[in-house]
């Protein structure tokens, strides 16, 4: 299989013959990493449930989690959902990445839909299914919302959304999205939203493509998924705990493909992973301290806050160059949108990840500000 090298690796390439300014620390607002500590509640859930090393995990997921992410969608989405609407997962980059194989492989000639730019797991599903890609493109000109192509839609198997979006923040509202779910249903296609950035809004709660789905009217999520993640919303990528939730029919069949893909998470994570899922106060916690980055960018940089997220598209005359210049002359690391992109999208920006505390935060953002005032 021909996958594109990752875009940070494509950075560490980029960079690899540039000496960075010894005279500024060493700072990266590259990978979409949260640094803060893990809260200790569920440091103290896995060590208190390591002793379970000694068993295999299931599959399916120990009731305990699954309980926990029944609860979760419930308390914040206002979701009932049954046992059968949901499949605990190892995160949420393997489900991405095989979740469309297991969909496409006896669909001839297949075809995927994803936003441009995207998470590049997208792009490697994609390629494993040797499915045909059409893009959704994401610029200023559509205000970063995927627009509609009947004509593309009327072809498609899987269109995958992203919203709340990586890399460029944006968010669809609610009609937004129930359009979406009527186009599934008119076009016969499986519509997944990405949902890893959903709990990371800065005011009002964000709805989840599955309230969309009861508000078209189609309230048994027929060709309509979510997936979601505790890496972003609880500070613990290290878990490797997500979902996959919403249409049954195919949830049934899925799980048995999962049977033979041996990723089922180890006892002790599950464990801890259940005691986060179940918990929404330390998730109002993080969000505090990523509203606080976002109006620092705004003091420094002079950008508008995004309604999700950790992240900021910020625009520059040539993302290349600008990449280049930030790591020589002030030790810091960005990614370049044209990276994240394809067929030009992602051009004139780049990425960063405001996953500090507020003091380092700022200082990363003030050295961004004069690159940028010397460009």
């Amino acid at each position: 299989m021909n996958f594109e090298t990752y875009p940070f690796e494509k950075l560490n390439q980029l960079l690899e013959n540039v000496t960075p300014n010894s005279d500024y620390s060493a700072l990266s607002l590259t990978i979409g990493e949260p640094q803060f500590e893990t809260p200790v509640f569920i440091l103290d859930a896995l060590n208190d449930a390591s002793a379970l090393l000694n068993k295999y995990p299931k599959t399916a997921g120990e009731n305990v989690l699954r309980e926990a992410m029944l609860t979760y969608n419930k308390n914040r989405f206002g979701l009932t959902l049954d046992d059968a609407q949901i499949i605990p997962t190892f995160g949420t980059r393997e489900v991405l990445f095989n979740f469309p194989q297991f969909l496409l492989h006896d669909v001839k000639d297949p075809v995927m839909i994803f936003p441009n730019p995207f998470y590049q797991i997208y792009e490697g599903a994609a390629k494993a299914c040797r499915a045909e890609v059409i893009y959704l493109k994401l610029n200023a000109d559509n205000h970063f919302q995927p627009v509609v192509d009947e004509e593309a839609l009327s072809r498609a198997d899987l269109v995958i959304l992203n919203s709340p979006n990586n890399p460029t923040a944006s968010v669809m509202c609610m009609e937004d999205l129930k359009r979406w779910v009527e186009l599934a249903l008119k076009h016969d296609f499986v519509l997944l939203n990405d949902e890893c950035y959903v709990d990371l809004y800065l005011d009002e709660p964000l709805p989840s493509l599955l309230n969309a789905s009861i508000e078209a009217g189609n309230e048994s999520f027929k060709n309509v998924l979510v997936i979601n993640s505790i890496s972003k919303r609880s500070s613990a990528p290290g878990l490797r705990s997500g979902f996959i939730a919403g249409d049954a029919d195919i949830l049934q069949e899925y799980m048995v493909y999962r049977t033979y893909v041996g990723c089922a998470s180890p006892l002790p994570l599950q464990y801890a992973a259940a005691v986060a899922w179940a918990d929404q106060e330390h998730v109002d916690g993080f969000r505090v301290k990523y509203k606080k980055n976002f109006e620092v960018a705004k003091e420094v940089l002079g950008v508008e806050t995004p309604e999700a997220t950790f992240y900021i598209w910020l625009k520059v005359e040539d993302e290349i160059a600008f990449t280049i210049k930030l790591f020589k002359e002030y030790n810091l690391k960005v990614i370049p949108g044209s990276f994240l992109g394809r067929e030009g999208e992602g051009q004139g920006y780049v990425r960063l990840a405001l996953v500090y505390e507020k003091d380092k935060t700022r200082e990363a953002l003030e050295r961004i500000k004069l690159a940028l005032e010397q460009s």
